[in-house]
């Protein structure tokens, strides 16, 4: 489990993100990179981790299901995702 102060680490910088989107576009538009740097640097969406939305994990994460490895192992042993068979884990 990822600890609670990354994951509200993680649901700021996407508060920024989403904040400094339209503004951020329109200064890439005009090509005004000094007003680029002016704004917070968490505001770029390349700062955001992609986390398991489960467990919080941010490391193998598979984006097709938004969750980790491990988790997509767990759920696929059990049965809870469908289509997928246990090979030789």
């Amino acid at each position: 489990m990822a600890k609670e102060s990354m994951k509200a680490r993680e649901v700021k910088r996407k508060r920024l993100v989403e904040k400094y989107a339209e503004k951020r576009a329109k200064l890439k538009a005009e090509g005004d990179y000094e007003g680029l740097q002016k704004l917070p640097k968490n505001s770029n969406p390349i700062r955001m981790h992609n986390r398991c939305k489960l467990t919080g994990r941010p490391k193998g994460y598979i984006r097709q299901f938004g969750i980790s490895r491990i988790t997509f192992r767990e759920m696929a042993s059990k049965g809870l995702i469908p289509g997928v068979k246990k090979a030789s884990w």
